[in-house]
């Protein structure tokens, strides 16, 4: 059962129990009320009769005057409930006692009205009991047809039947109306939705232009999920290219070395075997290749740390001494490179040392690569209220920009003239690290021009 019909029903069921209701109390009322006033008429016609000159108290004996209505009927009784009078129009029928009545206890229905059958037609009765000078002689009965009392109440009832029938026929069309109207929003959130799940195209929205009540609350909340669910759908887009990229990367990268070493193996096994300084080579050369095997599964797992939110433990570091100590390596290395650390500002930040150096060294290593051998390297710092920014400047060919967005992605070694020998994550391993212990990594730089990249920590206490 649709929405609109549950609705319609409903709407239509509490009308129709509200019109029956009413309609019932009104029936009820009016019956009440038409009985007091047929009540009214006939204690008062028996006032008239008793008061009247004409009427015989002593022998009970009924006025002779006609009456106003046919339909009114008059009987007196005596004491032991003998009728003694009555009217022409009663011809030989009597007007019954009350039913609770043995004729013994007649004086105990003074003012009784009751109901009873006259001639196949339904009567109201009054009883009054009949005095001289304070003493019981007899009894006054007045009677009056219901007849078309009964008709009216019963015209009355058919016709409420018929209204609130009516009245719930046209409020159940209306209502069934109105209520597609008012639905018709969500029929078109429906047929967008489903539309948006066979084209998968989250970039579409539902389109509502009444009021901010339920239905345009409805229509927000959808549309802030298709936002969500469409950033979900291009990240995961994403992150399916880079991984099936990551993957065609990690294996052309373990499949050199490893062929490598299974052709240095086979000539171990050549017969007749190879010469000794040959031999001292092949497994020279092996060794290499072990462990730049090892050193890029330890990337990697340092990678996939980094996919799944390890965050580092920190502490206060000082700046300076893990520059000048990563400087001074690399001046070891290669004495005549020049790598200027003065201006380097003598401030705390807070960091994980270990990762800070490694930070370090992979963007000295990064310079000292892309740089000429007589070209300058420069790290300095600058520090704002919470923050310091260590700035690493090589004098290399630069990047261009459109390699920039990429510089930071796995195994992604740019143009030809930044390329190395590395596997290609130097740059993501940084950044891994720098975002492990609430720091960021940037890079600015232009074709011919060398390159700079900051990391961003916050600053000590």
């Amino acid at each position: 059962m649709s929405v609109r019909l549950r609705l319609t029903l409903i709407y239509s069921l509490i009308l129709a129990l509200t019109l029956v209701t009413s309609g019932g109390v009104l029936y009820l009322t009016v019956a009440q009320l038409a009985e007091n006033v047929l009540k009214d008429a006939l204690i008062n016609e028996a006032k008239l009769i008793s008061n009247s000159d004409e009427f015989k108290v002593d022998r009970i004996v009924l006025p002779r005057s006609p009456f106003a209505s046919p339909d009114t009927f008059v009987q007196t009784r005596n004491l032991s409930g003998q009728v003694v009078d009555r009217t022409s129009n009663l011809g030989d029928v009597e007007l019954p006692l009350p039913d609770n009545t043995n004729g013994e206890n007649l004086l105990d229905n003074d003012g009784d009205v009751y109901t009873a059958t006259i001639a196949g037609k339904p009567v109201l009765i009054y009883m009054k009991t009949i005095s001289d000078h304070r003493e019981p002689i007899g009894f006054l009965q007045v009677a009056r047809s219901t007849e078309e009392m009964d008709q009216t109440l019963s015209t009355l009832q058919r016709t409420l039947i018929a209204g609130i029938l009516a009245v719930t026929v046209a409020a159940f069309g209306i209502g069934w109306l109105l209520a597609g109207i008012a639905l018709r929003p969500i029929n078109r959130m429906t047929q967008t939705a489903q539309t948006i799940g066979d084209q998968r195209d989250f970039s579409r929205r539902v389109q509502y232009s009444g009021p901010p009540d339920e239905l345009g609350r409805l229509a927000t909340t959808i549309n802030t999920m298709l936002t969500k669910l469409e950033a979900a759908f291009r990240q995961e887009e994403r992150a399916l290219v880079a991984q099936r990229r990551f993957v065609a990367d990690a294996s052309h990268e373990l499949r050199t070395p490893l062929t490598t070493v299974r052709g240095n193996i086979e000539l171990l096994l050549r017969e007749p075997p190879i010469s000794d300084e040959d031999r001292v080579a092949v497994v020279t050369d092996i060794i290499a290749e072990t462990e730049r095997l090892i050193r890029l599964v330890n990337d990697l797992l340092l990678l996939e740390r980094g996919d799944v939110g390890t965050v580092l433990s920190t502490e206060s570091v000082a700046v300076r001494e893990v520059i000048e100590e990563v400087g001074r390596q690399f001046q070891r290395l290669d004495p005549d490179r020049e790598i200027d650390i003065a201006a380097i500002d003598d401030v705390q930040v807070q960091a994980n040392r270990d990762a800070f150096t490694q930070i370090l060294y992979i963007l000295l290593d990064n310079a000292v690569k892309f740089s000429p051998p007589d070209g300058s390297i420069r790290v300095r710092t600058t520090a704002t209220r919470d923050r310091l920014r260590v700035h690493v400047t090589d004098s290399g060919p630069g990047i261009p920009p459109e390699l920039l967005p990429n510089i930071f992605e796995r195994f992604y070694r740019g143009d030809e003239a930044r390329s190395g020998n590395g596997a290609g994550l130097g740059l993501a391993i940084a950044k891994v690290l720098a975002e492990a212990q609430g720091g960021q990594i940037t890079v600015e730089s232009q074709s011919g021009d060398g390159a700079t990249f900051s990391v961003s920590l916050l600053r000590g206490l």
